[in-house]
């Protein structure tokens, strides 16, 4: 499991408060909290962090430790990428403990830490933007000028998506579907009763497809197996070229040997894990919606036991559907126990389908505070996230806001 530790930072001022300040990477981990509480920014972070020890397991072109430990490194390479680089202070220390490289941020300078003895699943990482959106709004997005860097490689996947589809995919929402127009490049919504332009449809249509689109995608790509890894691409083949024949004409080595190397050379190209890091999984989508989108994400990430998938949100029906797919989980080992499958699981899958459990022990959600920069682990009694979180509190007081005024009417 990967860990971040952040201090000082545009928002983030005490970082976590527990666990001597780690943030954990697990396989679904939740942000929640106020605009400006620096949710996005922790997750721009793990992206950063993360795509930086990828660089560094896979020796492409000039990103080695040397490169990477030259001064301001982080500032002027890196945090442009997500338009945070503003957010770096003199104060700021940000250390990132991951599955190869442990990697240090302080005074102006990074220092690379390689592991020993670990296994590393080289990650395909996509950063889904909350400005998603605009790309399903417009006619051609192909030809929209994007200054965001992480919205562009966004796209890149999109038409990525779009290409390979070879015919309608069933959208988790409304029973309805989506094809591409190849000959006019544009997607249509359909149903039963009605065909549309997806840059017709309403807005919560356009924020779930591209979405849904790249991460169904990507999270086929890398199943992890031998017959199912994302395609090098161009500076990765020309490097992995470079070490090829570097062990080739290694007469130093037997056949044998060179078979093993190049066996080992394969493994840090090939894309074995979908990390999906998404900023606002529930834009403009009814509750319903929003637990049916829920499960499409926890299904892909599923699909590989390697996958992770980072939130963030404003929305306390995401946190409290996530309980339920813990939940579900957890009667499933129940289940099981009383050896009761043949009865009970089909009722448990007609509620929530089994692609969509999540165990307790994969999850953390964190809650940050706008007010002092704060960081905290909600406790997870009995392995369910505590429903004493922000977004449920802002709940209660609209019940305690409505209750009042039913007091103040019967005075009538």
């Amino acid at each position: 499991m990967s860990r971040i530790r952040i201090k000082n930072f545009g928002p983030i001022k005490e970082g976590n408060t527990e666990n001597d300040g780690w943030i954990d990477i697990k396989k679904v981990t939740m942000f929640i909290g106020n605009q400006g509480s620096g949710k996005s920014t922790v997750a721009k972070l793990i992206s950063t962090f993360v795509w930086m020890e990828k660089a560094l397991v896979r020796g492409v072109g000039d990103y080695n430790k040397k490169w990477f430990e030259e001064k301001n490194r982080l500032h002027d390479f890196f945090l442009g990428y997500h338009n945070i680089e503003s957010y770096l202070n003199v104060h700021s220390v940000i250390e990132y403990d991951g599955e190869a490289y442990s990697i240090l941020y302080n005074n102006s300078f990074l220092h690379v830490h390689q592991k020993e003895g670990t296994t590393y699943h080289l990650p395909q990482i996509m950063y889904v933007p909350a400005e998603r959106n605009f790309i399903a709004y417009v006619k051609t997005p192909k030809e929209l000028r994007l200054s965001s860097a992480s919205l562009q490689e966004f796209l890149t996947e999109f038409e990525n998506a779009k290409a390979e589809m070879k015919g309608p995919i069933q959208l988790p929402i409304n029973n309805a579907s989506v094809e591409y127009d190849r000959l006019n490049d544009i997607l249509n919504l359909r149903d039963n009763d009605y065909i549309i332009k997806l840059n017709e449809a309403s807005s919560g249509f356009q924020s779930l497809v591209p979405l849904y689109l790249v991460a169904d995608y990507l999270s086929r790509s890398v199943k992890g197996d031998s017959e199912s890894h994302e395609p090098m691409n161009d500076e990765e083949r020309q490097q992995f070229k470079i070490d090829f024949e570097e062990i080739w004409n290694n007469r130093a080595l037997t056949n044998e040997q060179k078979r093993i190397a190049v066996s080992a050379l394969s493994t840090r190209f090939n894309k074995t894990a979908f990390i999906n890091i998404v900023e606002e999984p529930e834009q403009n989508l009814f509750p319903s919606s929003q637990w049916e989108m829920l499960q499409s994400l926890l299904k892909c990430n599923n699909m590989n036991a390697d996958n992770k998938l980072i939130v963030t949100s404003h929305s306390p029906y995401v946190i409290n559907y996530l309980n339920i797919a813990i939940q579900g989980d957890e009667l499933l080992q129940k289940i099981r126990e009383a050896k009761k499958e043949d009865i009970l699981l089909p009722e448990l899958f007609k509620v929530i389908p089994q692609t969509a459990l999540v165990s307790a022990n994969d999850v953390v959600v964190y809650e940050l505070d706008e007010t002092r920069g704060g960081v905290k682990k909600l406790p997870a009694p009995e392995g369910i996230p505590s429903d004493k979180n922000y977004l449920n509190n802002m709940l209660r007081a609209g019940n305690n806001i409505f209750d009042t005024l039913l007091s103040i009417e019967e005075e009538l």
